[in-house]
């Protein structure tokens, strides 16, 4: 990719082996600083990943410990995931990366224990949906944290040459609600779905018959919804995405044209920006 990319000769390379190697490299490879992303905290990790995490939230989710241990667990792949997949121009010091762990992972646990205080005396499939209700309000937190320089530095918008011209916090925060609801998509139906068809099987003495089978049932259905939503959630918005100069915010504007200005270049009809995924 890096020769096609130079347009240094191929000899021997076919269209298609390039489309192929096109998508492994950006399968494994980081689009703004071309680092190799860690196997666990690609997209293709996330089916597999999820479908064993998912199972065991929606399993275990009726003792403290189980429920602290998962939801923690679940929040530290989420946050390594968010940190591998962010914004390049998104730079995090340790210390941040340290505190941003914390309030993510602190803010899942927090949900699910508070909304789980406030239903104890409705019906057993509401209790099912806690580990849901408490996965969407930590992502949001999870991001917004792992990601915080997007908001409070803005994210880079580059030209189509890739030369960065400004940063935007518009679209750093337009990108953090895309991508939470984009993972929200990918785990909604195996995590809403299962809770249903178990409250039926409990209710009908399945599950007091067969004990076993509840988390086996639960990740193969987990998993098999991921397989579809995992692709379409990240399909839902592009993970690079085009503006117009009239579609930034003023302070990103003026750096534009301060850049355009000081280069002596014609400003460009568009730019873009990688929102991450």
């Amino acid at each position: 990719m890096d020769s096609y990319k130079a347009k240094r000769p191929l000899p021997n390379i076919g269209a298609d082996e390039l489309w192929e190697a096109k998508y492994v490299y950006e399968s494994a490879f980081h689009p703004d600083t071309g680092q190799l992303i860690n196997p666990f905290g690609r997209m293709a990790c996330q089916m597999p990943a999820n479908t064993v995490i998912t199972g065991c939230l929606l399993t275990f989710y009726k003792t403290t410990p189980s429920v602290v241990f998962w939801q923690w667990f679940n929040q530290s792949y989420n946050a390594f995931v968010n940190y591998c997949n962010r914004s390049g121009s998104s730079e995090i010091s340790p210390t941040r990366l340290g505190v941003s762990y914390i309030l993510a992972t602190s803010g899942a646990l927090g949900t699910a224990f508070f909304i789980n205080s406030k239903i104890k005396k409705l019906p057993e499939v509401v209790a099912r949906l806690v580990p849901f209700s408490a996965v969407v309000a930590a992502n949001f937190i999870n991001l917004s944290c792992m990601r915080s320089g997007d908001l409070l530095e803005g994210i880079a918008i580059v030209d189509d040459e890739g030369d960065k011209v400004a940063q935007s916090k518009k679209f750093g925060r337009t990108s953090i609600v895309q991508v939470a609801l984009s993972r929200i998509s990918m785990c909604a139906p195996g995590m809403i779905f299962p809770p249903f068809l178990m409250d039926v099987l409990e209710r009908r003495g399945f599950l007091a018959r067969y004990p076993w089978s509840a988390g086996v049932i639960q990740t193969l259905m987990c998993g098999s919804f991921l397989l579809v939503t995992t692709p379409a959630g990240c399909a839902i918005w592009p993970q690079v995405k085009k503006i117009t100069l009239s579609e930034l915010e003023p302070t990103a504007q003026d750096q534009v044209k301060t850049y355009y200005s000081h280069h002596k270049k014609e400003i460009p009809r568009f730019f873009y920006y990688n929102k991450g995924l």
